[in-house]
């Protein structure tokens, strides 16, 4: 769930609970909003808990320096026989 999503779900459980004065048959409207912020809450901890994680930096470090040779190639010598 993205924190798009998840905002989302926190204003129409809003909506549904403090906003709506309606009644539907069976259907408790102040519980349903209730559980979708809850969702919506929890989908942003989750969302912020994996995009945090994704985001830190590793480096990593060489224990021994890299050497270099400089390879040259003559062509004015005979090869050896």
């Amino acid at each position: 769930m993205g924190i798009g999503t998840s905002i989302f779900l926190i204003a129409v459980g809003a909506i549904l609970t403090f906003a709506l004065n309606a009644s539907v048959g069976g259907v408790d409207l102040d519980v349903v909003g209730w559980i979708l912020m809850a969702a919506g809450v929890l989908g942003l901890i989750m969302t912020t808990l994996v995009w945090g994680r994704r985001r830190q930096v590793v480096t990593t470090t060489a224990e021994q320096p890299v050497e270099y040779r400089r390879v040259e190639e003559r062509r004015d010598v005979a090869p050896p026989m």
